[in-house]
């Protein structure tokens, strides 16, 4: 699974999952020169480079996504992490999703987890 964490995603949770999940491949915006970028740039360089988007930016990332979208832009798959989400679970999640999904199965799609149910 090749994923792309916009910049206010939590390290807490990156540095979790790489903890139990090793082979993880991520970057984060802030090492590949799009810090401060909007969030359809992030969205087309994260297209271009086939990587997932992790984020907690429910709110302009999924209206931009799905404008892309809408516009048969290029976009990979985002996943939408509630800033409230305990990190242990988050990092469950994205271990779950990194070891029981293949990459192209989030092509086109959004998943925002819930806060609470």
């Amino acid at each position: 699974m090749v994923l792309l964490a916009d910049e206010c995603f939590d390290d807490d949770i990156l540095n979790g999952l790489v903890r139990v999940y090793p082979e993880a491949d991520i970057e984060r915006v802030q090492d590949v020169g799009l810090m401060g970028s909007a969030d359809d740039e992030i969205l087309a360089w994260a297209a271009t480079q086939g990587r997932i988007v992790l984020s907690h930016d429910a709110k302009t990332l999924k209206d931009t996504f799905y404008r892309r979208l809408a516009g048969g832009e290029p976009v990979s798959g985002v996943i939408l992490f509630p800033k409230s989400m305990d990190t242990g679970i988050a990092v469950e999640l994205l271990h779950l999703i990194c070891t029981c999904s293949e990459q192209t199965e989030w092509t086109g799609r959004v998943y925002q987890f819930a806060s609470k149910p």
